[in-house]
């Protein structure tokens, strides 16, 4: 507590303070008060001295003995605790602004996340409100150090920025929140993947919206969550409040690696349990390998089947109207063909790009 906050406790006039002045104009002692009063002298004192609060009973024996209505020593009382509670606040929120410090405030008020105030309690209020939790301990436990934790089983005390990456998380958490999604429905979404499938090969202005609504009706929430500095998460997956949420942050701006981490994301929520949270391209965390071999096999095999990546390959050698000819015949967006081939290694990472489209969430 700092000393400014200490004086001004130490100058606070307890309610204890009026009736010692007033028992001492009527010329009474503490004791002939608290015998008159039918309570201990002990209590009493603790009364005057602002260790004990001032009850509805004690506030009418006052009333009783002193002649002041109980009303104005009750309301004497309320004022200051209230003043107390502040001071109170104020010297945890001083304590707190370490741990404020390691978000990345600048750009989370830009996002409008938090109120655009240079006013440290008040971003302290803001960032424990944005958590929903009442302390840093609790913030700490929940998303940092306990692996085990009912509403977050993942530790990020190994990431380069736990305090951003949880940010991150959380902000998806409060879009989830607001989307109307009735409950999961597993063989309606992965019947749906083949419709989004085609969205992805259309792809028209309003995708993502039209993307977000597909997913919803099978009780699957995606957000879009633009990144934060120091948390380079592409997209993770994970259930909140019984709700599976796919979350991501465009970090990658072309649709090949777009939709191959919304299939991967999917592939996490057909194939894997509501236990676990998966986090991509983020350092740090622990990673069941098994798991995101077997998600990237259903996103690869989502987006080009067998028969497709066949085509592809008995095209060589490539050009633009060959990638072009094969993604309409089979229905694939040609900048995941050319991601696919870069990835297998036959394309480098700089040829055909011009076919790959340019994605923006946040415009």
């Amino acid at each position: 507590m700092s000393t400014t906050i200490q004086q001004l406790r130490e100058l606070l006039s307890p309610p204890g303070d009026t009736i010692q002045e007033t028992i001492d104009m009527m010329g009474m002692t503490q004791a002939e008060l608290a015998e008159r009063m039918g309570r201990p002298k002990e209590k009493v004192n603790d009364v005057i001295k602002g260790r004990e609060p001032i009850s509805t009973s004690t506030a009418f024996q006052l009333e009783k003995v002193l002649g002041i209505p109980a009303s104005f020593w009750l309301n004497r009382e309320k004022e200051y605790r209230k003043e107390l509670f502040e001071l109170d606040e104020q010297a945890f929120y001083e304590s707190c602004i370490g741990w404020l410090q390691n978000f990345p405030l600048l750009q989370m008020k830009k996002l409008e996340w938090l109120p655009a105030t240079r006013e440290k309690a008040v971003l302290v209020e803001a960032m424990l409100k944005f958590f929903g939790v009442a302390r840093p301990e609790e913030w700490s436990r929940i998303y940092v150090h306990e692996e085990v934790s009912v509403a977050f089983r993942v530790s990020l005390a190994n990431t380069q920025n736990p305090h951003a990456v949880s940010a991150w998380l959380r902000r998806g958490e409060l879009q989830a929140k607001r989307l109307n999604v009735p409950e999961f429905d597993k063989k309606r979404f992965r019947e749906q993947l083949f419709t989004i499938k085609e969205l992805a090969y259309e792809m028209p202005a309003d995708f993502a919206n039209q993307l977000q609504q597909m997913c919803a009706e099978c009780g699957v929430a995606v957000v879009y969550t633009p990144n934060l500095p120091k948390a380079p998460i592409s997209g993770a997956t994970r259930w909140f409040h019984n709700k599976p949420i796919i979350q991501m942050s465009g970090r990658f701006k072309t649709d090949d690696h777009f939709w191959f981490t919304f299939f991967h994301e999917a592939g996490h929520i057909i194939l894997h349990g509501k236990k676990d949270i998966f986090l991509e391209n983020l350092e740090g965390t622990e990673i069941d390998q098994e798991k995101e071999d077997e998600a990237n096999l259903f996103a690869s095999k989502m987006l080009i089947n067998p028969m497709a990546l066949k085509a592809i390959l008995n095209s060589f050698p490539l050009h633009d109207q060959a990638i072009l000819n094969v993604a309409d015949m089979f229905e694939i967006p040609p900048g995941v063909i050319v991601g696919r081939l870069q990835h297998m290694g036959h394309l480098t990472y700089k040829e055909f790009n011009t076919l790959k489209r340019k994605i923006n969430l946040f415009n």
